[in-house]
């Protein structure tokens, strides 16, 4: 894999780098960006919306295949994209295809997994799976991909760890994914403080729902749809693209300041 080359057109400045007046600080150009779970639903779309704005986005997932058409999809809107099928939860070979990158400018560490399940129902089964997924795998790709950014020198780095409402509420159905989600808020927090010297910002996005392929035959239930909407002040499910939106602004020059707080966009549910 070949990486990208740091913008030429940044200078530095006592509190941080500023951009050239050509660019606007919302403006991605020159970054390099993994996502990871990239191969469908949310990931595809924060790393379609990246590319947009001019990072190379690295998409990685376990399927190629799945891959294989984001990749094409972000070439036809004329983004620049790479593939990397990789399991997150196998270190070694994830901290492999980190070690070929060049440079590494923003995380977004996106891959996550949940089983809505009574409490009492819970299987070891899956509660290993989500806690190896949502919760050892986000530290493990975070630790690695700071360690890329910090031996590399970049100027600024941006590690966005997806998150959920249901890191701040509680919810039935879901104790384990709820106890995943606060454990990454509480990650996310000490990482922006150890991180911060190194000029590496880390923030959790916490949305509501979004019809993704995980979430969709949640829907189908009229009953849970039912109980969702009662629960949301804005009356709508959250569109996939306003989820991206959140994640470029915090990738960008225009979050530089930002590090160690919870974007939520949840449409009023946990301000009740």
């Amino acid at each position: 894999m070949t990486g990208t080359s740091e913008q030429h057109d940044a200078v530095d400045h006592p509190g941080g780098t500023v951009m050239g007046s050509q660019k606007s600080s919302a403006s991605l150009d020159g970054l390099a960006a993994l996502v990871t779970g990239a191969g469908r639903g949310l990931g595809a779309e924060i790393a379609s919306a990246l590319a947009q704005r001019g990072a190379t986005v690295y998409a990685l997932s376990r399927s190629a295949s799945e891959l294989d058409d984001v990749v094409t999809r972000i070439h036809n809107e004329g983004g620049q994209a790479s593939a990397i099928a990789c399991d997150v939860t196998d270190v070694d070979a994830f901290s492999a295809a980190i070690d070929r990158m060049d440079r590494l400018h923003v995380l977004v560490n996106n891959a996550g997994t949940n089983f809505p399940t009574g409490f009492v129902d819970v299987t070891l089964e899956q509660l290993d799976a989500m806690l190896l997924l949502n919760v050892r795998s986000v530290f493990t790709v975070a630790q690695v991909c700071a360690r890329k950014m910090i031996a590399s020198g970049i100027a600024r780095g941006s590690i966005i760890n997806m998150s959920s409402q249901m890191g701040h509420v509680g919810a039935i159905r879901r104790s384990v994914y709820c106890m995943t989600k606060r454990a990454i808020e509480g990650l996310t927090k000490a990482m922006a403080l150890e991180l911060a010297a190194n000029r590496i910002c880390v923030n959790t996005v916490a949305p509501t729902f979004v019809e993704t392929p995980m979430t969709k035959s949640f829907f189908e239930d009229a009953t849970f749809y039912n109980w969702v909407m009662e629960r949301l002040p804005m009356g709508r499910l959250l569109p996939a693209e306003d989820v991206a939106a959140a994640v470029c602004y915090l990738a960008s020059p225009a979050a530089a300041m930002v590090t160690g707080t919870s974007l939520r966009i949840d449409g009023g549910w946990t301000a009740q």
